[in-house]
C-alpha cells in the first residue's frame, strides 16, 4: 500500500493484505483485509496511530521511509490486538525515542503479549489531549469495542476520528476511501457480526458520546477511510438497535435427508405465510455469513439430527456461535430427527442460555417425516408468523 496523503500532515501508512482468507483462525476473510497505519506530523512532534500485523512489518517500514518519516516520537496503541500492536517493537527498535501512548489497560496488555518495557510507555486517560504542534490528538477510551482496553483518537483541528476496530471492515482495497457504500455496507456488518456483536449494549452506548462530536473523516484500523461519517454511523445504529426484521434463520445439518425434508417443508410454508427464510446448511456454510445474517433476524430456528445421543456437532457449532455473537433474536426453536433417542432438544436448548429469546415448541421426530409430523412444521410456521405479528414486523 502506498503512502497516501488524508489532509496535510496526516498519511496513510498502513498495508493491503490481499491474500489472507481466515482471521484468529475462525473468521472467514473472502475479501482480505488491512492493517491502517496513520502518520500524523505536527510541527513539534510526530505520531504513529497503530502499526500493522508482524507478517507485514517490512512493509509499514517501507511506507514510513516513502513517508519520509525521519523521527517518530509516540507511537499510539489503540488496541493490543497483534493485528494493530504487532509491529511496536520493531517501531521502538528502530525509533529509540519513541514512546507508546495508550491506556493503563492497553499498557498492561502490550506488557503482556509483546514485552515492551514499561519505561517506553506513556499512560494516558479519558479525553485526555497530546499536543504534537498545530495538530492535537484527543483520547477516547471506548472499551468493549471489542476489547476491554480499546480506544480510539480523535484529531481535533482536522476531526479525524481514527476508530480503531470501531466502524471497520476486512476488504482489502487499493481505494483509500470507500468506493461503493453497497459493498462496504456488507462487508461492515458482516464485520460487527463477527467481532462487535457480542457487545452490543457497550456500543449503543460509544455510539451516543461520538454523536455530540464534530466528525469529518473515520479513519478505521481495517478498510478504506469514511469520508462520510454518517453512513457507517447510521448503520451501526441500526444494527445496533432493539428492533429485528421479519427474518427466520435457519442454520441446519441434515445427516441421510429426514432433517434436509423437514428444513425444506419448513422454508416453503414459512415463504408462503410471508415470512423471508435464510437457511444456512452448515457443512457447506460460511460462519461470518451465518453471523451476518444474525444481526438482525427475529427468529432462530436450528435443524439437528441426533448423533447416538446428542446433537451433531456441526448444529453444536451453529448453537454456541449464535449464543457467543448473542445477537437480538426474540424467538428460537429445535427441528429435527433422532433414530432411537438421546437429549439433542435439551442440550440445545441449555446452549442458547445467553439469549434473551422466547423458546417455540420445537419438531422432533423419529425417522423420515411423515405426513403429522409436516403439520407440526406447518403449525410451528404459523407460530413464527403470528409472532412476528405480535412484535409489529410483520402485517396480516
Amino acid at each position: 500500500m502506498a503512502a497516501r496523503e488524508i489532509v496535510p500532515g496526516v498519511r496513510s501508512v498502513g498495508v493491503i493484505d490481499w491474500d489472507r482468507r481466515i482471521f484468529d483462525e475462525l473468521i472467514p476473510l473472502p475479501d482480505g483485509t488491512s492493517y491502517n497505519s496513520y502518520l500524523i506530523r505536527g510541527s513539534e512532534k510526530t505520531a504513529l496511530i497503530d502499526t500493522v500485523d508482524p507478517v507485514k512489518t517490512a512493509e509499514l517500514m517501507a511506507n514510513l521511509d516513502r513517508a519520509g518519516a525521519e523521527t517518530i516520537d509516540y507511537i499510539i496503541a489503540n488496541h493490543a490486538e497483534q493485528d494493530h500492536s504487532g509491529s511496536i517493537p520493531a517501531m521502538l527498535a528502530r525509533f529509540p525515542e519513541a514512546k507508546v501512548v495508550t491506556n493503563q489497560k492497553c499498557r498492561d496488555f502490550l506488557v503482556d503479549l509483546l514485552h515492551i518495557p514499561v519505561d517506553r510507555t506513556i499512560v494516558v486517560g479519558d479525553k485526555e489531549t497530546l499536543p504534537l504542534g498545530g495538530k492535537t490528538l484527543e483520547f477516547i477510551l471506548a472499551p468493549w469495542v471489542h476489547w476491554p482496553e480499546t480506544m480510539l483518537t480523535y484529531l481535533q483541528e482536522d476531526r479525524i476520528l481514527f476508530s480503531c476496530d470501531f466502524f471497520g471492515s476486512h476488504y482489502a482495497t487499493s481505494s483509500l476511501y470507500v468506493p461503493n457504500e453497497g459493498v462496504i455496507y456488507e462487508s461492515a456488518k458482516r464485520y460487527y457480526a463477527e467481532i462487535m456483536m457480542p457487545f452490543r449494549s457497550s456500543i449503543k452506548g460509544h455510539l451516543a458520546k461520538l454523536a455530540a462530536r464534530d466528525i469529518a473523516v473515520i479513519a478505521p484500523s481495517h478498510g478504506p477511510i469514511h469520508k462520510r461519517p454518517a453512513f457507517i454511523m447510521d448503520a451501526y445504529r441500526d444494527w445496533t438497535d432493539d428492533a429485528v426484521k421479519n427474518m427466520v434463520v435457519l442454520p441446519y445439518v441434515s445427516m441421510h435427508g429426514s432433517t434436509q425434508a423437514m428444513v425444506d417443508h419448513l422454508v416453503d410454508a414459512l415463504m408462503q405465510r410471508g415470512v423471508p427464510v435464510q437457511p444456512f446448511n452448515l457443512p457447506k456454510t460460511d460462519i461470518g455469513d451465518l453471523a451476518e445474517a444474525l444481526v438482525d433476524a427475529a427468529t432462530v430456528v436450528i435443524g439437528a439430527p441426533t448423533v447416538i445421543f446428542g446433537p451433531h456437532p456441526q448444529a453444536v457449532y451453529a448453537a454456541y456461535l449464535a449464543n457467543l455473537l448473542r445477537p437480538k433474536t426474540r424467538y428460537a426453536t429445535v427441528i429435527g430427527s433422532y433414530g432411537w433417542g438421546g437429549k439433542t432438544v435439551d442440550t440445545v436448548k441449555n446452549m442458547l442460555d445467553r439469549l434473551k429469546v422466547e423458546l417455540l415448541e420445537p419438531v422432533y421426530i423419529k425417522g423420515y417425516p411423515k405426513e403429522a409430523d409436516f403439520a407440526a412444521l406447518d403449525r410451528l410456521a404459523d407460530a413464527i408468523k403470528k409472532k412476528h405479528e405480535e412484535a409489529g414486523i410483520i402485517v396480516s
